[in-house]
């Protein structure tokens, strides 16, 4: 997964819950040193008894948000909706010659 462009992460979630598995997964694909580099991650527990969905809020380097309820989702396509975005500020990274 790329987290190079990613500057804000906000999940939510009954760690509880089966439907949590993604949230948790994604908190496990950010590397170690990503708070050092510059990004916001803020996690939200919810008590065992919470029926809220588990959601996933992303800011970019540029500016957009990006969120996400991981109770209807699989990791792999967390994954990929946040790798979509992240491949296409690389480009403009590389083409920008940065």
């Amino acid at each position: 997964m790329i987290t190079r462009f990613l500057t804000d992460v906000r999940v939510k979630f009954n760690p509880f819950s089966k439907r949590a598995k993604p949230a948790r997964l994604f908190l496990s694909l950010i590397p170690p040193n990503a708070r050092v580099d510059g990004m916001k991650i803020e996690t939200k527990m919810l008590p065992r008894t919470s029926k809220e969905p588990a959601t996933l809020d992303v800011k970019f380097k540029d500016g957009k948000e990006m969120k996400l309820e991981l109770e209807k989702m699989r990791i792999t396509e967390v994954m990929e909706e946040v790798d979509r975005h992240s491949r296409v500020l690389a480009r403009k990274e590389e083409l920008t010659g940065n």
